[in-house]
């Protein structure tokens, strides 16, 4: 692994659990990771309920915008982490892959999306502490 990893998270339309992920991972890792999050087919807007669970824990996602996903993001990354993109994502031999099965915060109140950023931060606390050894 490089000395600063390049992470990329991708889901459908990179609103909610891409975004929580990649908020987090920025926020626990800082600029000792670089972080990348992209859609098989990005939304008009964040998920405003991913942002207010966010914002419940002091991470501000709400200026960030929905992205497609780029082949030139997969290929930089050393880590790419889907969320149920499916065939969509494309593979390179020599990266890391993991899938992470999430429940999709879209359409989901609340209580739903704060259990989908909690879990998204347990993935990520332990994606750090592979990536950034003490």
């Amino acid at each position: 692994m490089p000395e600063r990893p390049t992470v990329l998270f991708v889901c459908v339309h990179n609103a909610g659990r891409s975004q929580m992920a990649a908020g987090w991972l920025r926020q626990l890792a800082g600029d000792r990771v670089e972080v990348l999050s992209g859609g098989s087919a990005p939304a008009e807007g964040i998920n405003p309920v991913a942002v207010e669970a966010m914002a419940e824990v002091g991470i501000d996602i709400a200026a960030n915008t929905p992205r497609a996903l780029a082949t030139d993001d997969v290929r930089a990354s050393d880590v790419v982490i889907t969320m149920g993109c499916g065939d969509a994502c494309p593979i390179f031999p020599g990266k890391r892959y993991e899938d992470w099965a999430l429940t999709d915060p879209a359409g989901q109140g609340i209580d739903t999306v704060r259990g989908v950023r909690d879990e998204i931060k347990a993935r990520v606390e332990a994606l750090v502490a592979e990536l950034l050894p003490a």
